[in-house]
């Protein structure tokens, strides 16, 4: 007796389809189009994913950046300072702090300052 993949192939087949629901036109509904569709969306989403992490690190940058400005430090000088100082802050906190907690983020300007101008 054989045993056929009709199953397996219809289940391949809806999860693609599946995967493809709301897209526009033929490549929702057509198998060979669909599949196409899925595997360039699945590249898509995978640079997306590396490209977040970069604007992200930028707006972080950026924030850190604005605080140091009102602090009277430039950046690169109150990162610098930190290293100095042994303060092992990613920009991801720092970033948080100088938008949630402005006293500590005026610290730690003091802090890089010191540090800069002791070296």
């Amino acid at each position: 007796m054989r045993i056929k993949n009709g199953l397996h192939a219809i289940k391949k087949r809806n999860a693609i389809l599946k995967k493809a629901k709301g897209y526009y036109g033929a490549k929702s509904k057509q198998f060979k189009i669909a599949k196409q569709q899925v595997m360039k969306s699945g590249n898509y989403a995978y640079v997306g994913r590396k490209l977040e992490k970069r604007n992200m690190r930028s707006l972080w940058i950026a924030r850190i950046n604005a605080a140091c400005r009102q602090n009277e430090i430039n950046y690169s000088n109150f990162m610098h300072g930190l290293k100095v100082a042994g303060v092992n802050l990613n920009r991801k906190v720092l970033a948080d702090i100088a938008v949630n907690d402005s006293v500590a983020f005026a610290k730690l300007a003091e802090q890089a300052k010191t540090a800069v101008s002791a070296k």
